[in-house]
């Protein structure tokens, strides 16, 4: 047995070493303690709203896996969360329109975006955090003028649509959304490109070395384009079943959402700097900051307090993180 070979971490070891189990086992710890902490943490009606918040910032993070990976970000997806939702309203309830068709309309407004960003990162060349800021402060200033500033009124009419994006129906006392059924498609469709495409391998490809991308002949430019395209679209969708489930559309919804995402994305061990995402991470983060922001309150925490715990599981994931590369390194 050579020397190397008798360095070779056993599996478990190296499963452990894994980032996304990592943020598994503090997902466990962290579900765990919550349900000590409080005795109605596991009951139907608080696991039934855990369920419902989930899906809505969980769509967005499964894009933004995708483009993280891909070694660019998006920070206008909280304010296409909120401006989508609005225009639609506006169209729909002012008879406009029906809401199928507002609906395609908010779409495109959405992809438009996405195509903004991506065409000025891709082909001028500037960075995508300067973009995507731009973007959101003039997707949010959209937002906050169609509607003066104030929320919409209430969705009341029925429709088939509406019904498919944010329905519900009851399981042993356990309230469901459709929501959850959207996510867990499009969660099987992400770890499908990103684990077994040729799609995948070239947003891991470009993440890693873009030039060497290039060499290769993948479409750089046309994939980064796309994923900026398709991260503007989930995020729309996510602030439809938003607005729908609630009945109310509102200019400043999503607020924060583009750095919580970039963090539940993050914390499940997607890198900042590209070359290497986890759907399974994410769907992990997505849980983690869900429980995190459900159970404080549980146990009496005031809500405002959250944020506190995001950045310091943030920076507990990174430490643990980098902690892991090291030991795989002289593994």
């Amino acid at each position: 047995m050579t020397a190397t070979a008798s360095r070779a971490p056993s599996p478990p070891v190296a499963l452990l070493r894994r980032p996304q189990i990592a943020s598994l086992v503090i997902l466990l710890l962290v579900l765990v303690g919550f349900g000590l902490a409080s005795p109605t943490f596991y009951s139907p009606r608080n696991v039934g709203n855990m369920l419902a918040f989930m899906p809505e910032l969980g769509l967005i993070a499964l894009g933004m896996c995708l483009l993280l990976t891909a070694g660019e970000f998006d920070l206008s997806v909280g304010a296409v969360f909120g401006f989508v939702p609005c225009v639609v309203f506006i169209l729909a309830q002012g008879g406009t329109m029906g809401i199928g068709a507002a609906i395609l309309v908010g779409t495109a407004l959405a992809l438009a975006i996405g195509l903004v960003n991506g065409l000025l990162v891709v082909k001028i060349g500037i960075s995508s955090f300067l973009v995507t800021l731009a973007t959101m402060l003039m997707v949010r200033g959209a937002a906050l003028y169609v509607t003066q500033g104030f929320p919409l009124d209430s969705w009341r009419a029925p429709s088939t649509v509406v019904t498919l994006l944010a329905g519900s129906f009851e399981i042993g006392g356990l309230r469901v959304y459709a929501s959850l059924i959207w996510f867990a498609a499009l969660t099987l469709l992400a770890a499908y490109i990103l684990n077994l495409s040729k799609l995948g391998n070239w947003i891991s490809a470009i993440g890693s070395n873009r030039a060497a991308a290039v060499a290769r002949g993948v479409p750089v430019d046309a994939v980064k384009i796309g994923l900026f395209m398709a991260v503007s679209a989930l995020a729309a969708l996510a602030g439809l079943i938003s607005a729908f489930r609630i009945s109310n559309a509102s200019p400043v919804a999503g607020t924060n959402y583009e750095l919580e995402v970039i963090a539940m994305v993050v914390v499940g061990g997607t890198a900042l700097t590209g070359g290497y995402g986890t759907i399974l991470g994410t769907i992990v983060g997505v849980m983690l900051l869900r429980a995190i922001r459900n159970g404080i309150i549980m146990i009496g925490v005031p809500g405002l307090a959250y944020t506190i715990f995001v950045g310091g599981i943030i920076l507990v994931m990174l430490i643990v993180h980098a902690a892991l590369r090291r030991a795989g390194g002289q593994g």
